[in-house]
């Protein structure tokens, strides 16, 4: 996401940084490229206008020009007001004290709103919340049944009425939730090719007739300043709560997620990372603008690897590497750990001080992941724990059967018994080294 906008800002924040002094023309020039860079994001004029005079203002002031390093000062300055350009105090999703929750999902047809809305189910089923589908669109054809396949997909129940009144389908809902011990409501309303008064009416109607305690707006990133616009309109007439941006995996400039809390002065609460329904992230404006900047994203990585890694198994394979007692059936759990996590190129750009523009160049041949998997795969459960029974006539069946050659499972052979070997040395390290440590006990 933001690759054109973070590869531009980047340069120019490190020519900056090697400045020693800046000149008022130095900052002239920075801030054109600033203002530029943003443009071509197709980020909201008057927000670019607004952003750059704040960044200038401050880059003028004596505590930058009398700095010892005043183009370090620029960057935390375009750091910081990015940062605020996007925050907002509601930024966290709020939760009733009165259960349950009720959370509207609103949006125009075509925005994935419907997909999003079970997205959100599980990211709140991840924090231990009990959620409800509750199927609102009477109007789409077929838009109940994609719900009941979207909770499906992620193991939460789904509440219809079929094509009735939706204030009536919202209220029995609740009462459904409340029966049932549901502490989190998400209704998935109707959309519209376009805003129109019909629609609108329709989801003031659920408004008042219920306590919401949440309305999302659903917006596709992909539409740029058109996204901004139908939040601003949805906003006017029905008082959103916040944002849930869609497709920022995709080929988008980013100016929609830069420029919508500015206009509609409503924050982005969640954002779609990608297809699968695990790829809903709780957007957090810092993490962001670091990403942009190339400084990395440590918060997110560790998230991505909490929620992939499982703990317990964590400690076995700590156990087993201890005592070189490990097999291929450890090292298939710990491929299909890794793949969860999401694609490995993603992974490396949020490390500190990797660049994103490096990466490009570098290819990341996952073919050879999945040539692994398949030859690990195509063993017997004893090879698989026993490694050295594979012989020359199973090492051809095993070869056969992942659609390898025989070369490829010798050299994948090789490096698990190499690895073996490795952990045997650093484990007799470790002994002598605890031996050590009780004879000086001053080390």
């Amino acid at each position: 996401m933001f690759e054109n906008l973070s590869d531009r800002l980047q340069n120019l924040m490190s020519n900056l940084r090697g400045k020693g002094k800046l000149t008022e023309k130095d900052i002239d020039t920075a801030m054109r490229e600033i203002r530029l860079a943003l443009l071509e994001a197709d980020v909201n004029f008057k927000v670019v206008k607004s952003f750059v005079q704040k960044v200038k203002e401050r880059a003028l002031g004596a505590d930058v020009m009398q700095s010892l390093t005043p183009g370090q000062m620029v960057v935390k300055i375009v750091n910081e007001e990015l940062i605020n350009l996007m925050s907002d105090n509601n930024q966290e999703l709020k939760f009733s004290s009165k259960l349950p929750t009720v959370i509207m999902m609103v949006g125009l047809q075509g925005a994935g709103k419907t997909t999003q809305t079970g997205k959100l189910a599980l990211l709140l089923k991840k924090k231990n919340k009990k959620p409800l589908l509750v199927a609102g669109d009477i109007y789409r054809p077929a838009a109940i049944e994609q719900l009941k396949v979207v909770g499906q997909k992620v193991e939460v129940p789904v509440f219809s009425l079929g094509k009735i009144d939706p204030v009536e389908i919202a209220k029995c809902g609740i009462e459904e939730a409340k029966k049932n011990g549901n502490d989190v409501v998400i209704i998935d309303t109707a959309g519209r090719l376009h805003i129109d008064d019909e629609l609108m009416h329709e989801l003031k109607a659920i408004k008042e007739n219920v306590e919401v305690t949440e309305t999302l707006l659903v917006v596709d990133s992909m539409t740029g300043q058109d996204a901004v616009n139908v939040a601003k309109s949805f906003n006017e007439q029905i008082d959103i709560t916040g944002i849930l941006m869609t497709k920022l995996d995709g080929d988008t400039r980013g100016g929609a997620a830069l420029s919508i809390r500015a206009v509609t002065e409503k924050p982005i609460k969640f954002i779609g990372t990608g297809e699968t329904m695990g790829d809903l992230e709780q957007f957090h404006p810092d993490r962001l603008v670091s990403r942009i900047l190339g400084m990395g994203d440590v918060l997110s990585l560790i998230e991505k690897a909490e929620q992939a890694l499982d703990k317990e198994k964590a400690k076995e394979l700590e156990e087993k590497l201890r005592n070189q007692s490990f097999d291929f059936n450890d090292f298939l759990s710990q491929i299909s750990q890794m793949r969860n996590m999401g694609p490995l190129e993603e992974l490396l750009k949020m490390i500190p001080g990797v660049n994103a523009k490096a990466l490009k160049g570098m290819n990341f041949d996952t073919k050879a992941i999945d040539r692994i998997e398949a030859i690990i795969r195509s063993m017997t459960n004893d090879e698989r724990e026993k490694p050295n029974i594979i012989d020359n006539s199973r090492k051809k069946r095993i070869a056969n059967g992942s659609g390898t050659n025989i070369g490829e499972v010798n050299k994948l052979l090789k490096q698990f018994d190499d690895t073996k070997k490795m952990m045997k040395k650093m484990g007799v390290m470790n002994k002598k080294m605890k031996k050590g440590k009780k004879r000086f006990p001053f080390f």
